[in-house]
């Protein structure tokens, strides 16, 4: 699913809201995730899951063309966490 679908889906299931008020809606809560993100803390969502960063140290990799080594900066990379009770939903068909 992609933001527009999830976008059209919330408008159609709640018809008194404005297809452009969802479309903010949900715009501002994923901006709010990433800024939450790009400063380093943590959002969880109870019983969705938990998004951090994880910094992955600089190191020397290799050039798998050539074998030259090749300096690899430092990364942060965003990780997801599933919670309890979506992994409980996925594992039992939808029930729970």
């Amino acid at each position: 699913m992609i933001k527009s679908e999830l976008v059209a889906r919330l408008a159609q299931r709640y018809p008194h809201l404005y297809h452009r008020d969802v479309e903010r809606i949900v715009s501002t809560v994923l901006d709010e995730i990433t800024a939450a993100l790009s400063d380093g803390q943590r959002v969880e969502i109870r019983g969705f899951g938990a998004f951090s960063v994880k910094v992955r140290p600089g190191r020397t990799g290799r050039n798998p063309r050539t074998g030259a080594p090749v300096k690899v900066d430092e990364k942060r990379a965003p990780v997801f966490r599933t919670g309890k009770e979506l992994r409980a939903r996925l594992n039992n068909g939808g029930e729970g």
